[in-house]
């Protein structure tokens, strides 16, 4: 029973560490990456649908971006969500595909990145902790309706703030590295 808490309890805290992964990818570093346009929808034939289901997004060198639709009539549909998505850039639509062209970074937009990270690593911070009450309630609910002693639950909750402790390194050694990219020049 207490097994199954800590589990679940680890894999919440988990899924809070891979979520911060996945914000942190919509961040830009110095090197352009296709995550930046990960989170923009397209209005296809009525369903908001991801950017990289509608067309080929690569990254074609450290500051441009290419998105060449499957449909030319998507064209001015992806131009539109680029612009109301507001990345930073504007696009450049030939035709045939539509170009995205990342200026380099300046100090101050660096410096404003890292606090973009900084909240995200704090957002992270408190899904963990609060992961960590919803595990410490199931334990005193157990010693509550004497399942386990009070040692047991003393025990447990030990446990859980390890857990909790270990995963708010794993958060500190995320921002460290995502930081180190951003700063980069």
């Amino acid at each position: 029973m207490l097994n199954e808490i800590f589990e679940q309890t680890s894999e919440n805290m988990d899924k809070s560490i891979e979520a911060l992964k996945r914000d942190f990818s919509t961040l830009r570093t110095g090197k352009v990456t296709t995550g930046i346009v990960d989170n923009i929808k397209v209005d296809y034939y009525g369903t908001m649908t991801a950017l990289t289901q509608v067309g080929n997004v690569i990254a074609t060198d450290a500051t441009t971006i290419s998105i060449t639709p499957w449909e030319k009539t998507l064209l001015p549909v992806i131009e539109k969500a680029i612009q109301e998505a507001n990345i930073g850039v504007n696009p450049n639509n030939d035709g045939d595909f539509i170009k995205l062209f990342f200026p380099p970074m300046t100090s101050d937009q660096r410096t404003e990145i890292v606090k973009q990270a900084k909240g995200m690593v704090e957002h992270a911070k408190v899904s963990i902790r609060n992961v960590r009450k919803d595990g410490n309630d199931k334990i005193k609910k157990l010693e509550k309706d004497k399942e386990i002693s009070e040692d047991e639950s003393k025990k447990s909750q030990d446990q859980i703030q390890k857990l909790t402790d270990e995963h708010i390194t794993k958060v500190d050694e995320a921002l460290k590295t995502k930081e180190a990219a951003i700063l980069k020049v």
